[in-house]
């Protein structure tokens, strides 16, 4: 059979990559039911390498792109992880202080496409931070699979503390001007709208995808700009109970459902991309971020 393209993929083998890779389900019982999408010259392999990431050929920004100066860093997180490691990233060419931007991970540590991210996140002309929750445990291991196995093994909520010290060392950084906000994707919008809840003086909160607080909503001082696919199904159905809070709380938020998009919609590196959504998307975030932090 010719290359696979999107079109020849069914949505369920989607909504089952997406129970897999949020650990509904084990491997072994993934591959089972996609064997049953294995038909008319498709195999098992090759659906598997349809859907699963490819890292090499889609970066965007690669690290050592003149136009940015990014390295690796350590900052200090006592009520987390301890040491966490992070991309920090600025254009090369900047001479005044510069306002931040948090960029979360998925649930799967600190991979090649969230640091091409990042860098993306700089070049408009911010300073960026994407920590490693996985630091604690030897970083990001090299593949997703590792990476979530790893990320199982710590406690969410210490990682939030990991991405609040990320927020509060920008917002101190000689370079920053402390005007700081955060974007983040699957569990990175989690963490996106938990940072929203827990941080008095972030300026912006940018979640992809990510699971709503349910507490203390009222205590949200950032503005919010929320991004969903219209297929997911799973992130979804928590989105009406958040939005009522919001209103009711006279909350500053723009909520936005991109049709026929998937979960992951903005990640290029898998076939759940949908590049107009994403696009649009990545346009309104960098605008809300231009308008929020300076």
């Amino acid at each position: 059979m010719d290359k696979l393209k999107k079109d020849d993929i069914k949505q369920e083998v989607f909504d089952l990559y997406d129970d897999y890779a949020h650990d509904r389900i084990p491997r072994r019982l993934f591959l089972d039911r996609l064997s049953t999408y294995a038909v008319g010259g498709i195999t098992v392999g090759s659906l598997l390498g349809f859907i699963s990431p490819d890292y090499i050929k889609k970066i965007q920004i690669p690290q050592d792109d003149a136009r940015l100066a990014s390295k690796f860093i350590e900052y200090e997180s006592p009520k987390g992880g301890g040491i966490i490691k992070g991309l920090l990233s600025k254009p090369a060419d900047s001479k005044t202080k510069l306002p931040g931007i948090i960029v979360v991970h998925e649930n799967r540590g600190l991979n090649p496409h969230i640091e091409d991210v990042a860098r993306r996140a700089a070049l408009p002309g911010f300073i960026s931070l994407a920590p490693d929750a996985l630091t604690p445990l030897g970083g990001y291991p090299g593949t997703d699979d590792e990476g979530r196995t790893l990320q199982r093994k710590r406690d969410r909520n210490e990682m939030l503390e990991d991405f609040i010290a990320a927020f509060e060392h920008l917002q101190n950084h000689p370079d920053c001007t402390g005007n700081v906000g955060v974007v983040g994707f699957c569990f990175g919008g989690w963490i996106s709208n938990m940072m929203a809840v827990k941080v008095p003086n972030l300026k912006a909160a940018v979640p992809f995808y990510g699971g709503q607080p349910t507490d203390y909503i009222e205590d949200i001082n950032a503005p919010l700009l929320l991004h969903f696919g219209g297929l997911d199904k799973r992130v979804n159905e928590g989105w009406p109970a958040y939005e009522a809070v919001l209103t009711k709380h006279n909350k500053e938020y723009q909520g936005y459902i991109y049709e026929n998009a998937n979960h992951g919609f903005h990640n290029d590196t898998t076939p759940r991309y949908d590049r107009e959504a994403a696009e649009l998307a990545w346009k309104r975030t960098i605008a809300f971020f231009k308008n929020k932090l300076s």
